[in-house]
């Protein structure tokens, strides 16, 4: 199979670059405008109501939005027939008032009325409690990657993979931030998701290049990573495509629910391939790695012990 012979290393600075000038476009978003944050972290309301028949999700959408309730979240819930709906805050409505009113909206223009079966109240704490537990598990997941990639490679790679990856989260949460999407626990799934996705793309490749450290030792470091990520690239971009199908799949098909987790996951593939391949190898390039950091030390006397 004929092997590409791209010089991706030598190009490094122009990529940088690029990732440097999303990362500050990202970072500024999120400080200026933050994060559209979901019911599940800022609290709300939910309200389950049953319809005698299964009906359509978004004639139920549709009239809510006609009726003042543009942000709410629809979807089913244990089967067609069941639909649970949930609303941010409404300052000076109570739960029980503001449950009515959505009943009496969907309930409008319908032939068969919806029943209430129950209302929920969401406070903001635990919004703010599973908000922390969500940065909690990025963090932990951040210090397994260092150790994890330590142990098994070197600390310059480590590093890089964690600039690489924070860099595919910052990004992200950067997409989200520029257009307004709805921040919620699916797209924190995603995020997570993210995380390993990267970090086995820049595996791959930090395997190669030891395994090209040890077998081409009169070649140059930047020849050594070219060659590394040449090889895996067709490896990269296939699985790559492939879960990018799947998401496209889950976008079209897989309806509001997943809509934000999709969009996640779709840029999160994107960015995280973008990074094993222009990000991870040149910033531990630039950390300094070079053959000898994963050179087999040889055993003092080695030579003396076949002696007889």
């Amino acid at each position: 199979m004929k092997t590409t012979n791209i010089n991706f290393i030598g190009n490094r600075k122009i990529s940088l670059t690029f990732s440097g000038l999303l990362m500050v476009i990202s970072i500024l978003s999120l400080s200026v405008r933050g994060l559209e944050m979901g019911i599940d972290f800022t609290g709300g309301t939910l309200i389950e109501i049953a319809y005698p028949q299964a009906t359509d999700l978004s004639v139920v959408r549709k009239t809510l939005s006609e009726s003042g309730f543009a942000a709410a979240t629809v979807q089913n819930f244990g089967s067609t027939r069941d639909v649970l709906i949930r609303l941010k805050p409404h300052d000076g409505v109570s739960s029980a008032d503001l449950s009515n009113q959505v009943v009496e909206a969907v309930n409008k223009n319908s032939a068969t009325p919806a029943s209430l079966r129950r209302v929920e109240f969401v406070g903001p704490q635990v919004g703010d409690d599973l908000a922390e537990d969500g940065f909690l598990a990025l963090l932990y997941s951040t210090i397994g990657i260092l150790i994890y990639v330590a142990w098994r490679f070197e600390w310059k790679f480590s590093l890089g993979a964690v600039i690489a990856t924070f860099h595919d989260v910052i990004v992200t949460l950067g997409v989200f931030s520029v257009f307004g999407l709805e921040f919620d626990l699916t797209v924190l799934a995603a995020i997570l998701a993210l995380i390993g996705y990267s970090l086995n793309d820049t595996i791959v490749v930090y395997d190669r290049i030891r395994e090209n450290f040890r077998n081409l030792r009169k070649t140059s470091t930047e020849d050594i990573m070219n060659i590394a990520i040449n090889v895996t690239l067709s490896r990269t971009i296939m699985t790559s495509f492939t879960v990018f199908l799947v998401l496209v799949s889950l976008f079209f098909l897989g309806g509001q629910v997943i809509h934000n987790f999709s969009i996640a996951l779709l840029f999160g593939v994107v960015f995280g391939t973008y990074s094993s391949i222009f990000i991870a190898s040149p910033m531990a390039l630039i950390l300094g790695i070079s053959p000898e950091d994963l050179m087999i030390p040889v055993k003092e006397g080695a030579d003396l012990d076949s002696r007889p």
